[in-house]
């Protein structure tokens, strides 16, 4: 008989996903830290990991990587993924998972995404707009 899932669907992941993939995710920092990457894309690159998500069945794993200093998060994902066998043998040795989950890379463009707000809210006309909507706050109370 299958099991009900709990909560509604999209309701974010469990807290067993959020466990499991945060693991994975120190591993993978420290495999890559550690350990001599020789594909192309990755020769000299300092790759960061900001996040991990899993599938319900913790079978699927998606890391979000982007590149401390120059580098394109791109090409990194794709040197990942082409070296993702490699990564997903020495993550086995780390993890006490049941599966060692299949690992996927894409490029994290939330921090490109954050300094793109940042300057929208240093523009001038969005701080002329906002001390705008200071002062007539203010003349409300």
């Amino acid at each position: 008989m299958k099991r009900k899932s709990r909560g509604h669907e999209g309701a974010g992941p469990s807290q067993r996903q959020l466990r499991a993939a945060e693991l994975v995710r120190h591993a993978l920092v420290d495999i890559v830290a550690r350990e001599e990457l020789r594909d192309a894309d990755l020769k000299g690159a300092y790759v960061t990991i900001g996040e991990v998500r899993a599938s319900p069945d913790l079978k699927h794993m998606t890391a979000f990587v982007s590149s401390l200093g120059p580098g394109d998060p791109q090409r990194i994902a794709n040197g990942l993924t082409r070296i993702s066998s490699f990564l997903r043998g020495r993550l086995a040795r780390r993890i006490d998972l049941k599966f060692t989950p299949e690992l996927h890379f894409q490029p994290d463009i939330s921090y490109d995404e954050a300094r793109h707000i940042e300057e929208l809210l240093a523009s001038p006309e969005v701080a002329r707009d906002l001390k705008h909507d200071d002062e007539e706050e203010e003349g409300e109370r």
